[in-house]
């Protein structure tokens, strides 16, 4: 018996033996047989086995555990059953937590890449917002799409420029800028058509096209008779024409 519970201390005082597990005597030991006036040192056995059955009790505990996790994702994982061997390993789990693992990894690979279903949905939307009837018409219209695309990304950074606006405004600025300044130009305009006909007066500005509308057609058409009778197509020709009939 000594010699077994020597041989069980050396495996508790081993390296490889868990920290946790192992106590170092600090008493007196009492009814222990001593061996070259040294103590055994076996009196934190009980207690160190008693862990190590609990330890081994719950990782069979843990693996039937994990077998039916295991069988919730990956039921097409071909294993042999281990509930029948008479303890558990420390590979059993692992083998398990592994097989787990990599289908998780699987699945968030598999999660990147879309599905036949998701592509087919995709171009079933692009259809519908730029009504696109068959397929063969998808790609043709993406490329147009594109052009156009450039094409408003061109003029809007124009206007942005022109406008002297900050890149990030957006496009209901820069209609609302132009729309200013069409105003201000059509203002301008209204001025400089009451400043040449040299009224103020809507009416009279009215009343001033009525008579330029009756008085150049009669004057066209005097023109164009004098141009065929001297035989000339430009008007700088007539007055020099007149006078050498004189």
């Amino acid at each position: 018996v000594l010699k077994v519970l020597s041989h069980i201390d050396s495996i508790l005082r081993s390296p490889r033996a868990p920290p946790l597990l192992y106590r170092r005597s600090k008493g007196t030991v009492q009814n222990c047989s001593k061996e070259n006036g040294r103590e055994c040192g076996f009196e934190h056995l009980p207690l160190t086995i008693e862990m190590w059955a609990d330890q081994l009790m719950a990782l069979k505990d843990l693996h039937k555990s994990l077998r039916k996790l295991s069988l919730e994702l990956v039921p097409w994982h071909t294993a042999e059953p281990q509930d029948n061997r008479e303890s558990t390993r420390v590979e059993d789990l692992q083998f398990i937590v592994d097989a787990i693992l990599e289908e998780i990894e699987n699945k968030e690979k598999n999660i990147q890449t879309p599905s036949l279903p998701t592509l087919s949905a995709i171009v079933s939307h692009f259809q519908k917002l730029f009504d696109v009837n068959s397929l063969n018409g998808v790609y043709p219209r993406m490329n147009e799409v594109y052009t156009k695309l450039g094409e408003m990304t061109n003029a809007m950074r124009n206007l942005h420029e022109l406008l002297e606006l900050d890149s990030s405004a957006p496009p209901t600025v820069v209609v609302d800028t132009v729309g200013k300044l069409c105003d201000i130009i059509n203002e301008n305009v209204t001025k400089q058509v009451q400043q040449l006909l040299g009224t103020q007066d809507i009416h009279s500005i009215i009343s001033k096209l009525e008579e330029h509308e009756c008085f150049f057609p009669p004057f066209q058409a005097l023109i164009q008779d004098l141009l065929c009778l001297l035989e000339i197509s430009n008007l700088d020709d007539i007055l020099p024409t007149v006078r050498n009939l004189k």
